[in-house]
Parts: C-alpha cells; structure tokens; sequence
C-alpha cells in the first residue's frame, strides 16, 4: 500500500518553514502528502512538492462551508484528484433527515468538482459511526444516500473511537472508501492522547488486511506529546517495515 501523510500532522512546522518541512518528509520516505486549506498557499506549496517529487492525490477543504470553485481550482493546480470535507458537526448526525442533507450538500459538490476534473471525498470523526439509527452507523446510512461519485476517506482510528471494529466497518463500507486515516493511541477521544503508529491499542493490520479498495494509506497524528517528525518517522518506518516484522 502506498502511504501518505496529512500534513495538518505538522501543521506547526509547516507555518514556519513549508519548503522545508516538505523537504523533511520527502527525506523519511514519503512520496505523497494529503494537504489541508490548501487555497491560500498553493503556489507555494505546488513548488515544494516539485522540488521534493511529491505528489497530492487527496487534500482536505471545507467544501460545504467555503468557496467551492476556489477550491476546486487550488486543487486542480495542485493536481489533487480528490478532495476531502473532514467535518460536518455533531449534530447533523443524529437523525436520516440530516444525514440526507449532508449527502445532498457532497453530492452536489461533487458534480461541481467533476467540472474541474475532481472527485468528492468526506472523511469523519468518532461521532459519525457513535451514531446508531436504526442498528446502522451515521457514516453508513451517508453512503446509502451518496453519489456512486462520492468516496470515503475512513479515519480508521476514530472510528474505534466511535465504539466500530475498523476492520469490520471498512468491510461493510467496501468499494466506497478509496483513503483511510491511519493513526495510533489509547482509543480516546483526546488529540493529545495519539502516539506514533504502532506504540497505541489500535490494530493496524487487521485494518490494512480488510482496506481492500485503497488508493492510499493516509498517516496522521492530530497531536503528540514530543517531537512530531519523530512520531511522523516511526509511522511511517512500522509500516514499510510490513507486518512480519510487527
């Protein structure tokens, strides 16, 4: 599996040096990136990913909440073949009527992605699968009602979170998750909390067993307590090592 890194992951180094921290994760091994607000900076970092021989298959946007066009054209210089909403809130989760409004919003996004050559992704959190109606998880009752264009980006870890098996909910979401989330810790809802991939309780490869349909393998910490390319390098070398070696 190809692997990726979110670079929200080191959002911090980012904003103070981008050419350079670009530079670092093409050093520990990395050849693609998943960007996030990508908009304002992406002259600057289409430049950076040239330079390192990066490529952005997957970025992350607000597109149920911004500029759509902008964004879509950000990502079409940037060559990012999909763009990901990461967050509708709480509380448009709890009931079919919302869910299918959600699914409605992407839908539409996506046919106006399709104008500039780019497909629609969403990506969720712990509440989306917390949420059961009707014995079916938020995020599958999303799937029922979306677009055969619109793909899944499963954050593997919160959905263990959210009380799922990873495992088993990739394998009922099937073909309709194209990316996943790969991240480690103690299973709480804390950020602060997450570790690098393998040192946490997740089971990483039981999740990349049953990841059948993947485009990418997205690496992503949302915080760490020490040095994050430190966390970022011992992810990224647990998984090329494979799992024999586990």
């Amino acid at each position: 599996m190809p692997y990726s890194i979110q670079l929200y992951t080191v959002r911090k180094a980012l904003e103070e040096d981008l050419a350079g921290t670009i530079q670092r994760l093409a050093e520990i091994g990395f050849t693609m990136v998943e960007p996030y607000r990508f908009v304002a900076k992406a002259a600057e970092l289409k430049q950076a990913l040239a330079d390192n021989n990066l490529t952005a298959p997957s970025g992350h946007a607000p597109l149920l909440q911004e500029n759509q066009d902008e964004i879509f054209a950000a990502a079409q210089q940037l060559g990012i073949g999909t763009v990901i909403d990461p967050h509708v809130p709480v509380e448009r989760w709890n009931s079919v009527a919302e869910i299918k409004k959600t699914a409605e919003q992407l839908n539409a996004a996506a046919a106006k992605g399709a104008e500039y050559g780019v497909r629609v992704g969403y990506h969720n959190h712990w509440w989306e699968v917390e949420s059961v109606i009707d014995g079916k998880t938020a995020l599958e009752h999303l799937a029922d009602n979306l677009d055969p264009a619109v793909v899944l980006e499963l954050d593997t870890y919160w959905a263990a979170v959210g009380g799922q098996n990873p495992a088993e909910l990739l394998a009922r979401l099937g073909h309709r998750v194209k990316f996943i989330h790969i991240k480690d810790g103690p299973l709480t809802p804390d950020p602060s909390s997450q570790t690098a991939v393998g040192d946490g309780k997740m089971a990483i490869w039981d999740v990349l067993d049953a990841a059948d349909f993947l485009e990418a393998g997205v690496i992503e910490l949302d915080d760490f307590h020490g040095d994050m390319f430190d966390a970022v390098r011992d992810s990224y070398n647990y998984l090329s090592a494979g799992k024999v070696s586990a």
